[in-house]
């Protein structure tokens, strides 16, 4: 059977913490005046002149990929508007053309969207995409603003946006 372990007494300087928050207050001072005087060894940017380099697994904006022939990978499948845990991306399909090759064999996507305001970057859709339609390696982040709608990006826009080294995919495997 166990043993009760005595606590130790309950007085009011264990009780306000001033200890600790002593303690951590001398962990950000010190770390404040050394910042301050050792200026080099700062990790900072300087934003506007020197751009951030994402690492190449880092998930950035959300991409389309071309075929040969300029048209969406896509076949409006709707695997990754299934798999995203925001609900932030909406397909609607359509049929090729009679005289088209593909006619009865594959759709396109009409409507493709993706709402970055909601989106949670979690990368699912890109894995959940068979046809590898999808990316999110383009380098580039969210850009700020205060108007929703350039935020919710339609199909023609999600085809523009170039890959990390500045090439448009057409039918390269993911590395």
């Amino acid at each position: 059977m166990g043993v009760p372990v005595p606590r130790p007494a309950d007085d009011l300087w264990e009780k306000s913490y001033l200890m600790e928050v002593g303690r951590g207050l001398s962990i950000t001072i010190r770390y404040f005046f050394r910042n301050l005087i050792h200026r080099k060894d700062t990790a900072t940017i300087k934003y506007p002149e020197e751009l951030y380099e994402y690492p190449p697994r880092a998930r950035c904006n959300h991409r389309l990929l071309h075929r040969e022939d300029g048209s969406p990978r896509c076949v409006a499948c709707f695997c990754c508007s299934t798999a995203c845990p925001a609900d932030c991306i909406h397909i609607e399909a359509g049929e090729y053309p009679d005289d088209d090759p593909r006619a009865g064999i594959e759709k396109y996507p009409v409507v493709f969207t993706i709402d970055e305001l909601r989106c949670v970057f979690c990368g699912h859709c890109e894995e959940a995409c068979p046809c590898d339609a999808i990316r999110m390696d383009t380098g580039v982040h969210v850009k700020p603003t205060l108007d929703r709608p350039t935020l919710i990006y339609e199909r023609d826009l999600l085809m523009e946006f170039p890959g990390q080294d500045g090439t448009f995919l057409t039918a390269n495997p993911k590395p």
